[in-house]
């Protein structure tokens, strides 16, 4: 009998709460009920130092590269990103590894019955803890009983009223701005922007990615009202060259003096794991945000860090003969860029590429479909699994509005995720063709559990 772990009793326990990943509601996002949970458990995010990572796209990977490094430099670090592809413990964890499972047990039998003794009319505004909030909660617990000296934490959707938004970090951290979440940030890059730029707090440095003019003002004024100084990248990186093959991104980047920043001895040099062109812009600022944490650090020390890093589900070459490719982007840019990426490994095949798509159903579906167009001759599309909404015949509809359909792109459609990817995946290993899945996460981690023998290990 395969014993039961404390994490997986945490995971049911935590299903008895809502879960706004799977069911977002309007006017729901506070930190009331947040700043209630940690006054509870005498603030547990602040027993370790931490950076705060927000933004629409790349920012799961800028958190693990720069907990990567960090760990690179000799200091336990954690690492709290969302969503998970195949285990819980993914969201909770170091750079590179998961905690041990006495960890787990003593943050959960801190947190459970604890929040179950409190009386609902006791918390602010009479909101009970979300699912993402009381996850957030068990991370701050686990770093603590880990004993960690450092963290980084991801925000989960937006900034400003995210449930991340409790730590008083040593640095603010914001990668590139999308129109993404609508609904719920704002229908315009400035309102998005605005509710990111709310992790940025009073004299505390931020490092801000390539952005949108748009974007780039509104966190320009809101570090100046705050006095947080601020680091843009178009300011700090002269230089960054880089060199894509299946085995890796080779990147070559150099570093602007500045009055304020870090000074780098020499440019870094290191070849990511993390394939994506993307990539070479996000270590760019992970790189410089740990430097300016710790000026003496070697840039040795960063270029292992760096290479170090790796995330499931980003760009994961899962097998080489035939290419196949597992990205989680869920924007136009990211999808924009997967593909670019994509192809360039592709094309000196010669082959046809194959296409298995599926996105939820708040997303640009149209604008999405148009960066496939004329680029894959075979398209599946299927739903994101079981956990997001879709409406797979919008989706269907927004391709056909795009391709020319058949004969130049054959569309088909499954909404049996499970036996779409399946179907992908003996197509691509019968015919010899490259296959990209990509369009949700929640597809990715549907695709990494059909243990296929010939996709079932990483760069087979």
């Amino acid at each position: 009998m395969i014993p039961v772990r404390s994490v997986d009793n945490f995971v049911l326990w935590l299903d008895g709460f809502l879960d706004y990943e799977r069911i977002k509601k309007k006017d729901a996002f506070s930190l009331e009920t947040m700043r209630f949970l940690v006054e509870r458990f005498n603030n547990p995010q602040d027993s370790f130092r931490s950076i705060h990572v927000a933004g629409s796209k790349g920012k799961g990977s800028v958190s693990t590269m720069i907990a990567s490094i960090i760990e690179a430099g000799g200091m336990k670090c954690g690492l709290y990103t969302s969503p998970h592809m195949l285990d819980f413990t993914e969201r909770v964890k170091t750079a590179h590894d998961i905690l041990p499972e006495e960890i787990y047990q003593r943050a959960a039998s801190l947190e459970m019955p604890r929040v179950d003794s409190i009386l609902p009319q006791s918390i602010p505004g009479g909101m009970e803890p979300s699912w993402f909030e009381l996850v957030t909660l068990f991370s701050f617990l686990a770093f603590r009983e880990a004993g960690l000296e450092w963290a980084v934490i991801e925000t989960g959707l937006g900034g400003r009223l995210d449930a991340t938004n409790v730590v008083r970090p040593e640095a603010s951290v914001i990668t590139p701005i999308e129109l993404e979440h609508t609904e719920y940030l704002g229908h315009t890059i400035e309102a998005i922007a605005g509710e990111k730029a709310g992790i940025i707090k009073e004299d505390i440095p931020v490092f801000i990615s390539l952005q949108k003019n748009e974007a780039r003002t509104v966190f320009l004024k809101t570090a100046t009202m705050r006095k947080a100084p601020v680091f843009c990248m178009e300011d700090f990186l002269s230089r960054l060259d880089y060199r894509l093959s299946v085995e890796g991104l080779e990147i070559t980047a150099d570093f602007s003096t500045l009055p304020t920043g870090p000074r780098f001895s020499r440019p870094l040099h290191t070849t990511l794991s993390l394939v994506n062109t993307i990539q070479a812009q996000n270590a760019a600022l992970a790189a410089y945000t740990v430097k300016h944490l710790f000026p003496d650090m070697d840039e040795s020390v960063i270029e292992t860090g760096l290479s170090r890093a790796w995330l499931p589900g980003r760009f994961e070459i899962i097998s080489k003969t035939p290419l196949v490719v597992l990205d989680g982007a869920h924007t136009v840019q990211s999808i924009t860029l997967t593909v670019d990426t994509f192809l360039n490994l592709t094309s000196p095949s010669g082959k046809e590429p194959l296409l298995l798509f599926a996105c939820a159903a708040d997303k640009d579906v149209g604008r999405m479909a148009a960066v496939f167009a004329d680029r894959f001759p075979d398209i599946i599309l299927t739903k994101p699994g079981d956990k997001k909404q879709s409406d797979i015949t919008a989706v269907y509809r927004s391709f056909n509005e795009v391709h020319l359909c058949p004969p130049k792109t054959n569309v088909s459609v499954d909404e049996d995720y499970t036996r779409a990817v399946r179907k992908a995946f003996h197509l691509a290993a019968e015919s010899g063709r490259p296959l990209l899945v990509t369009g949700s996460f929640y597809l990715v981690s549907e695709a990494k559990k059909c243990e296929l023998d010939v996709f079932s290990c990483q760069g087979n």
